[in-house]
């Protein structure tokens, strides 16, 4: 039947050619979809179009208005008629009574009705009163009547939006949020609302409502295409079901799959979830906007004050290279250049999420649609910015979504593609693959301190259910995707068979602790034999908590808890054996050499800066090499205070420090017995250029005789940047390493790399009176793990007392 047809079944006002018409139009095979809902709204418009014809006559003043969804044309099968008669106020009486000849047609053929019936003047006033009943009006639609009434309405309605949206857009924005806590996140549930949840219908009409005020607009990619399809599902519910309801049931998810012609229920599922988490986006960045503006109304006046009238400097401060913060947003330096610099989104989220701050969908497109593909195996920045990205707390949540929302997560992990949105059919999961994995790298963000590789932590809970969108057993298929992906990203073939391991096996622990008998030492050598060794104990002990408690409330427990932690610690014994001692110094350099016998007879710091690259592999625009950073070596005569005078200038010229080491070095026998101390760094500048050689050993020098104020200098730079609102990184750890080494008690740090640490730990290992004889300082992602060599003024390993107290006033000071 065409709509032609439909509609000349319909010019009989009676309610038997609209049934049936509307019958014959609902089980129609060939039509579904915008198609249908269009149709749906054509006939019934022309049905109460005659109810108001035939029982109006020539009556003047009166109009009948759809509004709502009715009034934009998306009629489900089993949707509410919203409808408003609207009259001028002359002929209540009559008026009253015309409401009644078209509401009961309505209502006898088993129709839900909302209606009213108001003048202009009252509908105004009751939409300033009810914001849902303004957000309705703002999609009147004339059916009938006085179309000068209806135009007079929409107009009124429509100007009071505009003029009261500093007021009803945050009254809106709080409306979505309470229905948000109390519907979840479309997303991921496994029985959504798939109007009232948050990322479903109602924010997508809320987004029509915000782009109506004119004072922001929603990012319009493939939000129509996500509204869309939300309603054929819809209709394909009422359908199924017979019923008008929003809720997609468990039991009638394989019915309204088939009635959409896909696979099956979790391919249904998968698109719901994708067409929320587009809509969810665009509401997040939307509402972005609007605080945005609202904020600079607000303080626009005060400004201009301030400054004579002129216009205000945008702030800009900057977070990394290529990176600045404006305006509560992490956007691109101007003289950023994603066409040049594969690594600026990884660089961009991670400064972003360790500043808790939002990417600009800006920004975000930009890199999306410019930045090159990164070489394999990934350059070491690429591959510590995706740590430090997943270690950064709660923040990494929202800036992962904004790169995934422009199709970068798939770009730099094209494994990911087969987890996004794929849904977990199990009570015990509160979250789709994807989201689960992420949770898990936000619960192993909080152990760090925990273990000696918190990069092989979070890289493992990253990937550890990877295998779910593969056949088979996940942990099987997930092993060998972990090492293929652990190996594109630039690990080494140790680190790569750690993370192969951790995945296999990341169910271990906590599947042997809960079904099998731990007083048999036949199961803890099973597990020490899977397991091989103390530090990927640790690792999987961390994972396997982290991997609990982001799978939901049910999955982890006190209990559960204990018998994991009994297990780990019987393992452990198993693994036991006589702790590393402190590692043999290689033989120094031939450069290293020189530059310590130059120390020795000048008698000062002397210093030598090395690039360290690798090559670029595949398409690339240069053909340049890959920074990894600069090999910054110095000699200097032994004496007090080298460590914090190194670590200090380092931190003043903003050199991040990605790998130390310190160790004294005796001068060859034909030039005297001598020591200098030899310290080896691998730094990067935060942003900009690296300064020169000469200058920092000019400041070097300064720090050495005490003449450079190392602490008032970043006690002036951290109070020029304000604390951010970024994640509470957990508190540092100082431990004593129990039989490290016989010949000096190895002090452990294990904390949030900060500008300055390095520096302040120097300053209190100097204050103690300890002398430290080496070091081994590493920074993985945003995480340090620093060990430190101490002893006495004589030489000796500290007394067991006193080394206790330095680490506690190590983790006191830092605390700080």
């Amino acid at each position: 039947m065409t709509g032609t047809d439909v509609r000349e079944e319909t010019e009989d006002p009676g309610s038997g050619g609209y049934a049936a018409a509307r019958l014959r139009l609902l089980t129609e095979g060939a039509r579904s979809g915008p198609q249908r809902r269009a149709a749906l709204s054509g006939l019934t418009d022309d049905w109460l179009a005659g109810l108001f014809g035939a029982a109006s006559g020539a009556a003047h003043g009166v109009s009948l208005v759809a509004v709502g969804g009715y009034g934009r044309g998306e009629l489900s099968p089993r949707s509410d008629l919203d409808l408003v008669l609207l009259h001028d106020g002359s002929d209540p009486g009559a008026v009253a009574a015309l409401a009644d000849r078209i509401w009961y047609p309505v209502w006898d053929l088993g129709i839900a009705l909302d209606h009213s019936v108001r003048t202009p003047a009252e509908a105004r006033k009751t939409a300033g009163e009810d914001l849902k009943v303004h957000l309705g009006l703002l999609d009147a639609r004339h059916l009938a009547g006085d179309a000068g009434l209806t135009a007079g309405l929409r107009t009124a309605v429509l100007t009071d939006w505009r003029n009261q949206a500093p007021k009803r857009l945050p009254e809106l924005q709080e409306l979505c949020a309470e229905r948000a806590a109390r519907q979840g996140e479309l997303q991921y549930l496994l029985e959504p609302d798939l109007k009232e949840a948050r990322g479903g219908l109602r924010d997508a009409t809320a987004l029509r409502a915000v782009a109506a005020s004119w004072l922001a607009d929603a990012p319009r990619e493939g939000l129509a295409d996500a509204r869309r399809r939300l309603l054929d599902v819809r209709d394909a519910l009422h359908l199924a079901t017979g019923r008008a309801t929003d809720r997609l049931a468990l039991q009638e998810q394989d019915q309204v799959a088939a009635e959409l012609g896909l696979l099956d229920a979790d391919t249904l599922l998968r698109q719901v979830y994708e067409a929320a988490r587009v809509i969810a986006y665009a509401s997040d960045v939307t509402w972005r906007e609007v605080g945005r503006v609202l904020r600079s109304r607000a303080v626009r006046p005060r400004l201009r004050a301030m400054l004579g009238g002129g216009k205000p400097v945008t702030e800009r401060s900057p977070l990394a290279e290529g990176v600045v913060e404006q305006d509560g947003e992490v956007v691109l330096a101007r003289a950023a250049r994603p066409e040049r610099d594969p690594v600026l989104p990884l660089r961009a989220a991670a400064a972003a999420a360790q500043a808790g701050l939002p990417l600009s969908l800006h920004a975000v497109r930009r890199m999306a649609a410019t930045a090159r593909p990164l070489p394999t195996p990934w350059p070491a920045e690429a591959r510590e910015q995706l740590v430090t990205l997943l270690g950064s707390g709660r923040p990494t949540i929202e800036v992962w979504e904004a790169l995934e929302a422009e199709g970068l997560i798939t770009r730099l992990l094209p494994d990911w593609e087969r987890v996004r949105c794929r849904p977990q059919r199990n009570a015990v999961h509160v979250w789709t693959v994807d989201r689960h994995l992420i949770e898990t790298a936000v619960r192993a963000s909080e152990f760090a301190r925990r273990v000696s590789r918190p990069d092989l932590l979070l890289v493992a809970a990253l990937l550890h259910d990877v295998g779910k969108g593969w056949p088979g057993d996940h942990s099987v298929a997930g092993e060998i995707i972990a090492k293929d992906v652990a190996a594109r990203i630039g690990f080494d073939r140790a680190d790569v068979a750690v993370l192969s391991l951790l995945v296999r096996h990341h169910l271990l622990l906590i599947e042997t602790a809960t079904r099998r008998d731990l007083d048999d030492p036949a199961t803890v050598r099973s597990v020490a034999e899977a397991v091989g060794s103390q530090s990927t104990l640790e690792l999987l002990h961390a994972l396997t908590e982290a991997d609990a408690l982001a799978t939901g409330p049910a999955a982890w427990s006190s209990w559960r808890g204990s018998l994991v932690a009994d297990l780990v610690r019987r393992v452990r014994a198993v693994l036991a054996g006589d702790g590393p001692d402190e590692p043999e110094p290689a033989a120094p350099t031939a450069e290293q050499e020189r530059l310590a016998i130059e120390a020795y007879r000048t008698g000062g710091p002397v210093l030598a800066l090395r690039a360290q690259t690798e090559p670029v592999t595949g398409e690339d625009l240069a053909g340049d090499p890959e920074p990894l950073g600069v090999e910054l070596l110095i000699a200097v005569p032994d004496q007090p205070g080298v460590l914090p005078a190194v670590a200090g200038v380092l931190a003043v010229h903003r050199l991040t420090v990605r790998t130390a080491e310190l160790r004294a070095l005796r001068l060859p026998d034909d030039v005297d017995d001598g020591t200098v101390l030899l310290l080896n760094w691998r730094v990067a500048a935060e942003y900009g250029s690296l300064p020169q050689a000469a200058r920092l050993r000019t400041d070097l020098v300064r720090a050495l005789d005490a003449t450079l104020d190392i602490a008032g200098r970043l006690a002036e730079r951290d109070a020029a940047y304000p604390r951010r609102r970024g994640w509470t990184a957990p508190p540092p750890r100082v431990t004593v390493a129990p039989a490290a080494s016989h010949h000096a008690t190895v002090i452990e740090v294990r904390a949030q790399d900060a500008p300055g640490l390095l520096y302040r730990i120097g300053m209190a290992l100097e204050k103690a009176g300890v002398r430290v004889r080496s070091m081994h300082v590493s920074t993985l992602g945003s995480n340090a793990v620093d060990a430190f060599y101490v002893t006495t003024g004589a030489g000796a390993p500290l007394p067991a007392g006193d080394a206790a107290s330095l680490a506690g006033v190590l983790e006191e000071t830092l605390r700080g």
